[in-house]
């Protein structure tokens, strides 16, 4: 599945059509169980291998599948099963299910798309997107925090994220802000950026190789994005949910460069709307707004970074897991759920 997922977003046209395409209540029965054709059999293998109390669903075509095997094998009234929405704004339907026990929306736009597929209040709660516990834990002082990355301790930072595959038009935009961010009259740097570039060796070699005017650190995949982030004054990225939670837990100013067609495309008037970023393709507009925010509308910047506060979850994680901890406590003591396998689901659609 994920691999498919690489090569469908790799071909943003194809991920649109697939997207949009199978968003319609028509053809949205004969989309699932066309999947569940290729994933059932797994399903209710690791189900029956774990014998789960309860089920948190984090991805959008689990839904509807374990939901179909529990209830085949008479365990769906037994056990607990929550969905935890990952897309911030824009979602495929396949997220929504009636029988769910609890669906966690990570915005209020997504809790009256749940609405409107047939959920009732009581199952939807609006807590933000999760995001893991280090960025919400309490972090160094910016200058320490450059202190331990080995940065300038005087310029202001921009961070250019390159996703986890390090993908984007990451080598052009670090380009045209290696220019915009030296001030060619007094020959000296306005500000210093901080590129990372994931599993991307090659190109993270490339940028290595380049001749700086200003201070320039070329990282790979990241597992503490948090410091990264806090000892920087913006960020660069394209519009993906998680990237954009964490970077609002931060007080991040945000240049959206990208988006991928479908779910993460309402991502990019949520971050503007709300005043806490701008959107643009363009490289060099990219490096024109930075340096201007680094030097002569410092104000705009720390608005944004207001208006990135103001619109961060932290807690959205905790507030999640009390919920469900209060959920299984008003169903009673977890008994031992019978998984006895009585006939395949499976079976009868592969």
């Amino acid at each position: 599945m994920e691999n498919q997922y690489k090569f469908m977003v790799k071909h943003v046209q194809l991920w649109k059509v697939a997207f949009h395409g199978t968003s319609p209540k028509w053809i949205h029965s004969a989309y699932l169980a066309a999947i569940a054709a290729f994933y059932a059999k797994e399903v209710e293998a690791g189900l029956m291998e774990y014998k789960p109390d309860i089920i948190i669903s984090v991805h959008p075509l689990m839904q509807h599948i374990p939901l179909w095997v529990l209830r085949w094998q008479g365990l769906q009234k037994k056990v607990i099963f929550v969905t935890v929405i990952t897309d911030l704004n824009t979602c495929h339907r396949t997220w929504f299910h009636p029988s769910v026990n609890r669906l966690y929306c990570p915005s209020e736009a997504v809790a009256k798309r749940a609405s409107i597929d047939g959920l009732e209040e009581s199952q939807i709660r609006v807590c933000g997107l999760p995001i893991r516990p280090s960025f919400v834990q309490a972090v160094l002082s910016k200058d320490d925090l450059r202190v331990e990355l080995e940065m300038n301790l005087n310029l202001p930072a921009v961070l250019l994220m390159g996703g986890g595959e390090g993908m984007g038009p990451v080598r052009k935009t670090a380009e045209a802000l290696g220019e915009s961010l030296y001030d060619k009259e007094l020959e000296k740097p306005i500000g210093q950026l901080i590129i990372i570039c994931g599993r991307n060796e090659a190109l993270a070699s490339t940028l290595k190789s380049l001749e700086w005017k200003i201070p320039v650190k070329v990282r790979g995949f990241e597992k503490q994005m948090e410091k990264w982030m806090g000892s920087c004054d913006c960020i660069i990225t394209k519009a993906g949910p998680g990237t954009i939670a964490e970077a609002l837990i931060r007080g991040l100013p945000i240049i959206l460069n990208d988006y991928i067609p479908g779910q993460e495309k309402g991502n990019v008037p949520y971050v503007v709307d709300n005043g806490a970023g701008v959107f643009t393709r363009s490289p060099n507009e990219t490096a024109r707004l930075v340096a201007e925010w680094f030097s002569t509308k410092t104000d705009e910047l720390k608005r944004m970074s207001e208006s990135a506060l103001k619109l961060a979850q932290p807690n959205a994680v905790f507030d999640i897991v009390k919920d469900i901890h209060e959920l299984a406590c008003q169903r009673g003591p977890l008994a031992n759920i019978p998984y006895v396998m009585t006939s395949s689901f499976a079976s009868l659609i592969c």
